[in-house]
């Protein structure tokens, strides 16, 4: 334990040290968020806050390595994918920060960090069994894709199908908390919340090194938070959110019973970008573009504050993650993600029917 809290100290005190440096930095090169468009903050913001995150999160993985190096040659390699890939995909943000680059090249940017991953074996290849029936696996078209192996519990998902499913999953968790970062503090509480619990999973499993990479994200985060809450003197910028995105998407991975766990701890960023992307599609409208349609947004234009919003955040994942990782029964946690999903659909139905400002406009 020792361990965990030096490397939790020293990273946070890393971040939190150099995130005014990024915001005189960010001034100096003119990379700064403009008011206007789905943004309604008041003067200009630096918006280079990944670089502080990414700098803390390297230091700590010195650190990791330096005082705890995986004993295991599968998990020493999955984490230096995990790293790679991390620097890539952030570096890739910067570069949209500074000039930012149209949908195509971002969406070719995180395929690549999709495939780091999953050449360093990262990838949805078995999850635990979610189904109460174990034998409804073995029912055609099931059977055709997925093996149940009943002396361990775990479904193995067929190869060519495993790496298309987390080339989606990455990229859709990168876009999720992309597009989550659009109020003061959002994103990086909900993806601090969603790195203890990770942190805590592993540590539960025996993932005494995996459970590190989390609480090195979170402690960053923490750093981070007080310069980003509402109102925010720094704000993530795409580097951050990418890093972040990333982060969430192949430590959920690590151990098959975190994927779960994902999916209720950051069920509503998810389900508000499917819902974003389907409503505007419907409305003929571009699925890729920046507007005030995302559910934060709505319940903002609504007159609710903006601390009040994102504190309401914090609550629903920090509830529903204790949930994904206290209650043992995988039948519960299906009724619970599913019962949660259904909530904010109904919720999204409702705030839809009214018009928003900016409404699919950058």
């Amino acid at each position: 334990m020792v361990t965990y809290g030096l490397v939790f100290g020293v990273v946070w005190l890393a971040a939190f040290a150099l995130t005014p440096w990024a915001q005189r930095l960010s001034r100096r090169w003119g990379i700064v968020a403009l008011p206007g468009g789905r943004r309604l903050h008041e003067g200009n913001i630096p918006k280079l806050g990944g670089l502080p995150l990414l700098a803390a999160w390297l230091l700590g993985i010195a650190l990791v390595y330096w005082l705890r190096p995986p004993a295991e040659a599968a998990d020493a390699r999955r984490l230096w994918g995990v790293i790679l890939g991390t620097l890539v995909i952030t570096f890739a943000g910067f570069i949209d920060d500074r000039w930012e680059l149209p949908p195509v090249p971002q969406f070719a940017i995180q395929a690549v960090g999709a495939i780091i991953a999953m050449s360093h074996t990262i990838f949805i290849e078995v999850f635990s069994n979610p189904l109460p029936d174990p034998a409804l696996w073995s029912v055609p078209p099931l059977s055709w894709v997925f093996t149940f192996d009943p002396a361990t519990g775990l479904v193995w998902v067929w190869r060519p199908l495993a790496l298309l499913l987390t080339l989606l999953w990455m990229m859709g968790m990168i876009n999720a908390v992309n597009w989550l970062d659009g109020l003061d503090g959002l994103a990086a509480g909900v993806c601090t919340i969603a790195a203890l619990l990770f942190a805590w999973h592993s540590y539960s499993l025996g993932q005494v090194t995996v459970a590190l990479f989390p609480l090195v994200l979170a402690a960053a985060l923490l750093g981070f938070l007080p310069f980003n809450f509402a109102p925010a003197r720094i704000f993530l910028g795409t580097g951050g959110a990418y890093l972040l995105g990333y982060q969430m998407a192949t430590l959920s991975i690590l151990s098959p019973a975190k994927l779960s766990t994902a999916l209720l701890v950051l069920a509503v960023p998810i389900l508000d970008g499917m819902w974003l992307v389907i409503s505007r599609w419907r409305r003929g409208q571009n699925p890729l573009q920046g507007g005030r349609d995302h559910l934060h947004f709505r319940l903002a234009d609504r007159g609710l504050p903006t601390r009040q919003i994102v504190l309401g955040y914090y609550v629903v994942t920090a509830v529903f993650g204790l949930i994904a990782v206290l209650v043992p029964s995988r039948s519960l946690k299906v009724l619970l993600w599913l019962g949660l999903y259904a909530l904010v659909f109904v919720l999204l139905v409702g705030l839809s029917r009214r018009k928003v400002p900016g409404d699919g406009r950058v």
